[in-house]
């Protein structure tokens, strides 16, 4: 049994040898993969890219259906400026998708915007194209102004925080695919993450991880010149797999962030209020008062919640600092007497735009990501994809329950079936990705596909970034088989992936849902095969009545904790069956 780490990697090894867009746009998304794959190389790539685009609008023709917008919808009756439309043309998007269609003018508009769409949809040029739009055109408007002016105008920073260096990665190479006639990046756009340290020149903007941005601020700046400049000059913050960062590990250091961002809208709001007309003492003011940030009140005006902040941030705190290795600023007692700070202005002028976007963004209950989102953004406007959390009609399904005895060999005729498969493209590169729940299965797995004479990559946490990155290129690149854990289902721009198996099954439907959105992306099609035990089948029913209903998942997104101890409990009662048949 794969799944069961009291079962030595050799053994299972042995064992396989024995044997302009209207309102209403926005009910009507199709997927659209990323329109960029994470390779480095602008020239080669963008071609093999536009043939993918070539293929999927084909694909899209002969099904009756497109992720593309209607024809008569460009990215200039979005808004977009000319170079920024001719530079997303040089990379094959010709045309907008509908997510982007729906999205991108609500973003331009500078409201706050919450993209809650199916995997491979657009998403992020979805945020990507306004971005850039707005920075450019501040740029282009800073060298038209007198010296001063332009160094004041010009200074409007974009923040987008991923939960992993690898996609910060890959979000810093999509932009930079994005290049004027000269072939020059539009833009400025660095990653700060790992061990890379604070740019000389500040991007335009900055993709990092929320811990390795709140090491900067606090470990490096020590004087916090440099953080309260940076702050007060990052006008647009994008919270990509949102869901992922507003829960869980990523939590507090997120609410952290935004609470040191809010604090300063609050900040400027009250200064311009009582027409304070002294820069250098608003920079003081505003230097005093960071001390007081970090208590902003997220969930509510409440004092039960202020006093829920404050063990919030304490928390965080002690996280970051395990983490992040930098020193806890504040204690509780300096935190409870500084809550004067949190009634500054309940109603304050804004003066940054946040955008979250999330593949799965469960709304059921107040602790979950969209719970937490409807409460702190409360006028942010949503979009949601026609798929999200529902079964993608392009996804073919195969299921088979197995058991320790037959779980081997149905795996491995379903990856060799998998590679027989026809091409999700022209390059004629077939592409299989096996999903495993730990780093000891993904061994497990990959011993026991060798050993069956299947070469595979792998890809998880203790692998080092340089072989995952390796791992993923050449997979990209080269085709076959891929086994890794979850830390690939999120994001990964991975092309053209015309099968994925389930090796051991997801403990989750949120998991499920990311794992199986690595195929059937763009409008093609793609076959998803789940190996699932008895341990299982409550999740599993759970997940196929929703798609024989055509509902979403969301019933099962709360069952993720009870399917886990159900789980541990039923494996600890196959323990003697399973030392019996070793």
């Amino acid at each position: 049994m794969i799944l069961q780490s009291s079962i030595p990697i050799s053994m299972l090894g042995l064992r396989r040898l024995s044997s302009t867009v209207p309102r209403n746009i926005t009910s009507k998304f199709v997927p659209l993969r990323h329109s960029l794959t994470s390779f480095a190389i602008r020239p080669r790539f963008s071609k093999i890219r536009a043939f993918g685009v070539a293929a999927v609008a084909a694909e899209s023709t002969k099904c009756g259906d497109t992720f593309f917008a209607e024809e008569s919808i460009s990215w200039a009756s979005l808004g977009v400026s000319d170079g920024l439309a001719r530079a997303l043309s040089e990379i094959g998007l010709h045309r907008p998708s509908l997510v982007q269609a729906a999205c991108i003018p609500q973003i331009l508009s500078g409201v706050d915007t919450v993209i809650a769409a199916e995997t491979g949809s657009g998403k992020t040029h979805g945020y990507l194209v306004p971005l850039f739009d707005r920075l450019c055109r501040n740029s282009d408007n800073s060298e038209k102004t007198l010296p001063d002016e332009a160094l004041s105008k010009s200074h409007r920073t974009s923040l987008v925080l991923c939960p992993n260096v690898m996609l910060c990665e890959q979000v810093v190479r999509m932009a930079n695919c994005l290049c004027n006639e000269n072939g020059e990046p539009l833009l400025n756009v660095a990653a700060i993450c790992g061990r890379q340290g604070w740019p000389v020149r500040e991007p335009d903007i900055i993709v990092s991880t929320p811990v390795t941005l709140l090491n900067y601020l606090y470990a490096i700046d020590l004087d916090r010149h440099k953080r309260s400049n940076f702050i007060r000059g990052v006008k647009y913050v994008v919270f990509d797999e949102a869901d992922l960062l507003l829960c869980g590990s990523f939590q507090n250091q997120v609410i952290r962030l935004i609470n040191m961002l809010r604090f300063d809208e609050k900040q400027l709001s009250r200064l311009e209020a009582s027409d304070a007309g002294n820069p250098s003492a608003s920079d003081q003011n505003f230097q005093e008062a960071s001390d007081g940030e970090d208590e902003e009140d997220l969930a509510s005006d409440g004092e039960d919640a202020e006093d829920l902040a404050v063990d919030s941030i304490l928390e965080s705190n002690e996280n970051i600092e395990n983490n992040g290795n930098f020193e806890v600023l504040e204690s509780k007692e300096q935190l409870v007497r500084r809550k004067d700070w949190k009634r500054v202005r309940k109603h304050y002028k804004r003066s940054k735009q946040y955008i979250f976007v999330a593949a799965t963004l469960p709304i059921n209950g107040k602790k979950t990501a969209g719970g937490v989102l409807k409460q702190l953004f409360p006028d942010a406007c949503w979009f949601n994809g026609n798929y999200v959390h529902r079964h993608n009609p392009r996804l073919e399904q195969r299921w088979f329950e197995v058991t320790v005895d037959t779980q081997v060999d149905t795996l491995i005729t379903a990856v060799k079936n998998g590679l027989n498969l026809s091409p999700n493209s022209s390059s004629e590169i077939v592409r299989t990705m096996v999903f495993a729940n730990t780093v000891e299965a993904v061994e497990a797995v990959a011993n026991i596909l060798t050993g069956a004479g299947i070469d595979c990559f792998c890809y998880h946490s203790n692998c080092s970034l340089e072989d995952r990155t390796k791992n993923l290129l050449e997979f990209q690149q080269k085709g076959g088989v891929f086994v890794c854990t979850d830390a690939a289902a999120r994001g990964l721009d991975v092309p053209n992936v015309s099968h994925v198996i389930q090796a051991e099954f997801a403990t989750s439907a949120v998991d499920f849902l990311h794992r199986v959105g690595r195929t059937a992306r763009a409008g093609q099609r793609g076959l998803v095969t789940s190996l699932y035990k008895q341990s299982n089948r409550d999740l599993v029913a759970a997940i196929r009545q929703a798609e024989k209903q055509g509902q979403p998942v969301e019933k099962a997104f709360s069952r993720k904790r009870s399917f886990r101890n159900k789980l541990k409990k039923r494996v600890k009662s196959f323990m003697p069956e399973l030392s019996e048949k070793f």
